[in-house]
Order: structure tokens, then sequence, then C-alpha cells
């Protein structure tokens, strides 16, 4: 094994063990920004032994036990001098914090993952700080990573989740008691990562892969902790159905290419597969009880199996959307809808749609490039270009500045 591949096994061994390292910790200990700069201690020491001397037979154990003892004496560090060589003797780490045998059941660091989950996702903190403390507690990414990822400052992010754990102080650890209250914020936490990872909504490019990567294997832990949950379900169809295009979606410059001008042959059969199964099985009762996310990957399932842009069953797609729009009645499912309008009856009946959103969706830049494009096909070219110019004003993304200008330009006279 070469040095490079070695080092980067050890890295996603150590990504793979972090939350369930923390999980442990504040299990036992409690003080979650305390455990939480532990297990990162720990980490840092196991990335400079093991990629030399080697990965040690009970990875987590060893993780665990250094993390316990740097977190020991951190609160020794605190405590009166009485206090603390009782504490010292209270926090040895214990026999329960060795991996159990196979065959045991499920493993007490899979019900602290679920349990990071849903303390990182608490209603006390905001969208933004659920989805930073997501990914540096139960993902395993550094502050810097979360902050090049999230185009912002290192200290601001810094800041945003020593505040987030700061609200978290007293919270007691565990899954909460009406855990399904809070299931939603944590899937639609994971949805916002995967979609920000997809489609980033600012910078020079157009995905960001290691972002998708990292909410698909946390939801994908998720599953195989409620895999009789039918949205947990649809959510992983969602995001393994709308990666699998991820291949496709840029050119050799990292241009963005439409989904109708993508090459089929580049999407991730493999991905397409196990996403259409699951929506199968999420599925199995009427669509009129599905789940948004169950719709949401319903949709992408047929834009997937359709073997070219024309096979595309868009009378399908509009039936979903029909029902996504009453469960989920939000401005971007209704413009996402009026696309499906156009398809079917016409771009003339698909604008129409889009004049009931101007309101609601008129700061941001996906009306005016959807307006565009409608207008493009039904013979306007004038207001075509001014709707992509507007578009382009209005985002953030550079590679979709560029797709839009290059509409604009096609259609000059």
């Amino acid at each position: 094994m070469s040095r490079t591949s070695g080092t980067r096994e050890v890295e996603d061994l150590l990504r793979r063990h972090a939350p369930q390292v923390l999980g442990a910790l504040v299990r036992r200990y409690g003080h979650f920004d305390a455990a939480e700069d532990a297990v990162q201690e720990a980490l840092l020491a196991a990335a400079g032994q093991w990629a030399l001397k080697g990965v040690p037979d009970n990875a987590r154990g060893w993780l665990i036990k250094v993390a316990s003892r740097r977190l020991v004496d951190a609160l020794r560090a605190e405590e009166a001098r009485r206090l603390r060589e009782e504490r010292a003797a209270a926090l040895t780490p214990r026999d329960a914090f060795t991996a159990p045998p196979p065959g045991a059941g499920r493993a007490p660091s899979e019900d602290d993952t679920l349990s990071l989950l849903f303390l990182c996702c608490h209603p006390d903190l905001t969208a933004p700080a659920q989805i930073a403390l997501t990914l540096r507690a139960v993902g395993g990414l550094t502050t810097a990573e979360i902050a090049r990822a999230y185009l912002v400052p290192e200290a601001t992010m810094a800041q945003r989740i020593s505040r987030a754990k700061q609200r978290l102080k007293g919270v007691r650890f565990g899954r909460p008691a009406h855990w399904g209250e809070r299931l939603p914020a944590v899937l639609h936490t994971l949805y916002l990562i995967f979609n920000e990872g997809y489609t980033a909504t600012s910078g020079a490019v157009l995905q960001r892969a290691e972002l998708a990567g990292e909410a698909i294997r946390l939801t994908r832990t998720v599953h195989r902790l409620l895999p009789a949950d039918r949205e947990v379900t649809g959510l992983l169809a969602l995001m393994l159905l709308t990666d699998a295009r991820r291949a496709a979606r840029t050119g050799p410059h990292g241009e963005l290419v439409p989904l109708d001008e993508q090459d089929r042959g580049r999407w991730d059969k493999a991905a397409i597969e196990e996403g259409a199964a699951l929506v199968t099985e999420a599925l199995s009762l009427s669509r009129q009880s599905a789940g948004p996310y169950q719709l949401r990957a319903a949709i992408a399932a047929v834009h997937d199996e359709a073997a070219s842009p024309e096979a595309t069953d868009w009378r399908e797609i509009l039936g979903l959307y029909d029902v996504l729009v009453r469960r989920v009645p939000g401005p971007v499912e209704h413009l996402n809808r009026a696309v499906a309008v156009a398809m079917v009856h016409g771009p003339s009946a698909g604008l129409t749609e889009l004049d009931l959103l101007q309101d609601e969706l008129a700061a941001g830049h996906r009306l005016d490039a959807v307006r565009g494009h409608l207008l493009e096909r039904a013979g306007d070219p004038a207001a075509a270009r001014a709707a992509y110019e507007a578009a382009a004003r209005k985002t953030l993304s550079l590679p979709e500045q560029r797709y839009l200008r290059a509409r604009v330009a096609r259609l000059e006279p």
C-alpha cells in the first residue's frame, strides 16, 4: 500500500468512526462541546500514528479510549481537586465502549449515530446551524472543509458551530421521546446538504461531489436504522436517482449540461437500479398516501428510466406533481410542475402557470430561467433572451451564469 493510498484509507476510516466515537462519549459523559473537542484530538492523534504504525485491531475502541482520556483530562481541569479526583474514578472508560461481537444485534454506535443526528437537528437551532453541526459531528468534516463548501470564512463557520454547541448545553443525549416529530428536520437537513452538493448555490463549480456523497452516506445510515420508514427510503432513493446523472451534468470545461442534452450513457446504472428498487419499496401503498420525498423520487425515476428525452413519460410526471403540490404546496414545487404542464399541454400553458408564481419567486433566478426556456419553445426569442439575461444577473453560480448567457448568445438575431 502506498503512503498516499494508506493515508486516504486511514482518513476514510476515521470519518466513518467519528460519529460513533462522539456518540459513545456524549452518551456516557454528556458535555457535547467538550466531547467533540476530545474526539477531534483523538482523530488527529490517530491520523498521525495509524498512517505510520498501522490501524489497530479495534480502531473504534482505540479512538474511544484516547478521546475519553482527553475528555477526562479536560473535565478535571475545570473541577476542584476533590471533585477532580472523584470524577476521574467515575469516568474511567468501561467495557461497554468496546465493539459488540458479531451477531450481537444492533451496535450502540449505530443508535448513537442516529441520536447524534437528532441532536444536531434540535429545533432550537437554525437550519444553517443544523447543517454545519451535522457535517462536523456526524459527517466528520473539518470546520475548514465545511467553510469551503459553503464559501464562508473558516472563522465564521467556527463561530456558527460554536454557537450551535453552546445552545445544546444541557440537552439530554439520546433519541428524543417523540423522535418522529424531529425526523422531518433530520431528513430536511440531509436534503439541503445534498442539494448544495448537487447544485452549488454560488461559486465557480456547479457541483460539490463531497457534500452530495456525504449526504448520501448519512442518509444510508438513517435508512439502515429506520428501514421501515417510507420517507427515509424515499429520500435515499431520490438522492441516488438524482446523483446518478452527476457525471453527465457538466461538460469538459465544467459547463452546465441540461437534462435533455445529457449523454445518458454516462448515467450511473447501478445507482438508478438501486434507487428505482427503493422507490418501488417506498410506494408499495397508494401514491395518494406517499410523502414528498417518495413522490420526488418517483419523478426522478421516471426521468432516469427513459431511454431518451423523447421517451420521458411527462404525463406520469405531471400526475406525480399534481399529488406533490397538494402535499407540499410550495413555490418550487409549483415551478417544477409548470415545466411538466408545458411538456404535456404546450409552452403557453406552462407560461400561464408561471405567471401565478411571480410574486413568490421573483427574487430568485429559477423563475426567469424557466420562463426563458418556455418562451424559447414558444417561438419568442426576444422575450426568451430578456428572461435568460434576468436569470443570469440573479444567480451567484458562475456555471449557471455562463450557461444562461450562452442561451442569450444563441438567440441573438
